[in-house]
């Protein structure tokens, strides 16, 4: 970056890409010493990521990242400020060596920090996540300060709608390399492939049963189908139990006990169902969406520190920026039009454990998917990666010329090739290797070519009996059924009584609601209206959710709109 900063013939924007993991924090912290910078301007794509680019740049934090990496020993350290509401003024910039904020703080033609910013005022400016940096909203920054130079930095050079990240890419560190030397978590995949799957079709309500062929090649054609098979009962319970499974492996092997799943859904409803489904199984699992109110979202992000769960479910919502290294299995039951976003997703369980431990059995990470979703269709995506990281997704999400006859589910280890990279040892030759011999199949010439050609692609033999194997379904009782459904059922009218008040703009800690002048916030009220009509609707007994049974939590869940608008009604009408 150094050789580029000084270089007077060089683009004025590039662009680095890091994996997740890799040290992009550290890079943003470094630049301004490569470039002399006088004041820089470090922009993210949110709040959450700008608040941890700032920690990295503030002294009074301990963590800071000149003091942490040993970067600079001492101060003085450059002067940070932060653009965020009312919480620094122009006196504040004016002081500092690099400013921080996001996005959304500079935004609007009329925006009260650019107008009164002299065009020189930064003669740097870093895009942290810079594949957002296409959207016209960072434009704007261009055209404020046509001399700076600009670098964007991300794991992801491409964004969900398919733009490439902008400027010319001077330096890509990739996936592949980062896992040999240790700074990322060492993947493998697990497709799950039905030897037939049965679905209705919607337009005449026709059952069909098909064949895996063919239920990789709707998963191609029909965006309806693939809909359906994430959403499906059927087959959300198969990825719930084969993550399980491999959570529960890693757990077992590593001896760490703090790995957890992460699984990405399609909606709220889909995420309730998920949740619901795990909890059923005996997992502690919880979700955060965009739905719940922030103060919500932060008690379930808490519980994940506090390792109080064992999966969390999300909706695109812990993507970029988020960092939780105990993160183990990505369970994907949601679609991506493109490679990128899966990306980001597969990115939160790439975070090692322990730093610059390639082996370790901590420092391993599963991807579970269903064939039938078709998640990474585009391979021309990768066109802007490196060679060694296409290479390296190609094998991890194999989706062409693979043979499913013989087992239900397929694991795929990527192999790492070192031949690509340079190194300090050269193997030329190797004494003492025994070789195996297997009776049974001696006389089978067929078998043993598929030994060898499996031997020769990498797999043990323990991975191959593993493949082999049908996915047994994680075991449960009609108890946690019940249990399941019940918090299920009670999350609804949670969710459901801050939707109507935000529909009816009465606030949730407002006392409006409460007619009987108990001193009850409106949330309370809403939730109790839901509950009473819930509990008429099969015929409860008033705060006994405990003697329901699993018949009537069903029949409120199926009831459930009529609820709503009963609820509603009592609540709203004559206001």
């Amino acid at each position: 970056m150094a050789a580029y900063a000084k270089d007077g013939t060089a683009p004025r924007e590039v662009g680095v890409v890091l994996p997740v993991g890799c040290g992009k924090s550290g890079c943003i912290a470094l630049a301004p010493f490569a470039f002399e910078s006088t004041r820089t301007l470090v922009v993210a794509p949110g709040v959450p990521i700008a608040e941890q680019l700032q920690k990295d740049f503030d002294p009074t934090n301990p963590e800071m990242f000149y003091r942490k990496s040993g970067a600079l020993a001492s101060g003085p350290y450059p002067e940070p400020a932060e653009i965020r509401g009312t919480s620094s003024n122009r006196g504040d910039l004016d002081e500092a060596h690099v400013v921080v904020t996001n996005i959304h703080q500079l935004q609007g033609t009329e925006n009260k920090w650019l107008s009164g910013l002299s065009d020189d005022y930064f003669d740097l400016i870093l895009f942290d996540e810079g594949h957002h940096n296409v959207a016209n909203s960072w434009d704007v920054l261009r055209a404020k300060f046509p001399a700076a130079k600009i670098v964007s930095f991300s794991a992801t050079p491409q964004r969900a709608d398919g733009q490439l990240m902008a400027g010319q890419i001077i330096y890509s560190y990739p996936v592949a390399r980062a896992i040999q030397e240790g700074y990322v978590k060492r993947l493998k995949a697990v497709v799950l492939n039905p030897r037939t799957l049965r679905y209705v079709r919607r337009e005449d309500g026709a059952e069909i049963d098909v064949t895996l062929d063919e239920v990789r090649q709707l998963g191609e054609t029909d965006a309806d189908f693939r809909r359906s098979i994430v959403t499906s009962t059927a087959t959300l319970n198969t990825i719930v139990d084969a993550s399980i499974r491999e959570l529960q492996k890693l757990r077992a092997a590593s001896g760490e006990q703090r790995l957890k799943v992460i699984a990405s859904a399609l909606n709220y409803e889909h995420c309730r169902q998920i949740v619901e489904a795990y909890r059923s199984k005996g997992q502690r699992a919880d979700y955060v969406h965009s739905r719940e109110n922030a103060q919500a979202n932060k008690r379930v992000l808490q519980k994940l520190d506090n390792h109080e769960l064992d999966v969390i479910v999300q909706v695109r919502k812990l993507s970029e920026g988020f960092d939780h290294p105990y993160l183990a299995v990505a369970a994907v039951f949601s679609i991506f039009s493109n490679l990128s976003p899966f990306i980001q997703f597969v990115g939160r369980i790439m975070r090692v454990v322990k730093q610059n431990a390639p082996g370790d059995l901590v420092n391993q990470g599963v991807v579970v998917f269903h064939a039938g979703a078709n998640i990474a269709r585009r391979w021309k995506d990768f066109q802007s990666y490196s060679e060694a990281d296409q290479e390296y997704f190609d094998q991890l999400l194999p989706m062409e010329d693979l043979d499913f006859a013989s087992a239900d589910e397929l694991e795929i280890e990527p192999v790492v090739s070192a031949d690509r990279y340079e190194t300090s040892v050269d193997v030329r030759s190797q004494a003492g290797v025994q070789i195996e011999e297997i009776p049974l199949i001696a006389d089978d010439s067929e078998a043993l070519a598929a030994l060898r050609l499996l031997r020769e692609k990498g797999y043990t033999g323990e991975e191959v009996r593993d493949a082999l194997e049908e996915l047994e379904p994680v075991p449960t009782t009609k108890l946690r059924q019940r249990q399941a459904k019940r918090q299920s059922v009670q999350m609804m009218i949670r969710t459901e009584a801050l939707r109507l008040l935000r529909q009816n703009s009465a606030n949730p800690e407002g006392h409006e609601l409460d007619k009987k002048h108990l001193n009850q916030t409106n949330l309370v009220v809403a939730i109790a209206a839901l509950n009473r009509h819930a509990r008429a609707l099969v015929g409860g007994k008033r705060g006994k959710w405990d003697e329901l049974t699993r018949p009537q939590l069903d029949t409120i869940e199926n009831g459930f709109a009529k609820i709503v608008a009963e609820a509603s009604k009592e609540l709203f009408d004559g206001r």
